[in-house]
């Protein structure tokens, strides 16, 4: 399985990422250990959405639409202002 997912900075809340992996549990615990150069200076993060894919390809084209214009659109829609803490 791939997943795609929506990480928020704990510490600065307006600052969200979106990234593709294989193994979820371990990519999100190197975003919090500092470990990933482009969300190091934003730990720590909390996930805010994650979706799984069969394949690489899905994944990949999703995770392309979330960065896309109408993919931040629908995720400030449906996503980030309707999330539960």
């Amino acid at each position: 399985m791939y997943y795609v997912y929506i990480l928020q900075s704990e510490s600065f809340p307006s600052n969200y990422y979106t990234g593709l992996t294989s193994d979820l549990k371990d990519r999100f615990a190197r975003h919090n250990r500092g470990e990933v150069g482009s969300t190091n200076r934003y730990t720590p993060w909390k996930i805010v959405f994650y979706g799984a894919f069969p394949n690489r390809e899905q994944a990949s084209k999703f995770e392309i639409y979330l960065k896309s214009g109408s993919g931040r659109a629908f995720v400030s829609r449906h996503l980030i202002d309707k999330q539960i803490d």
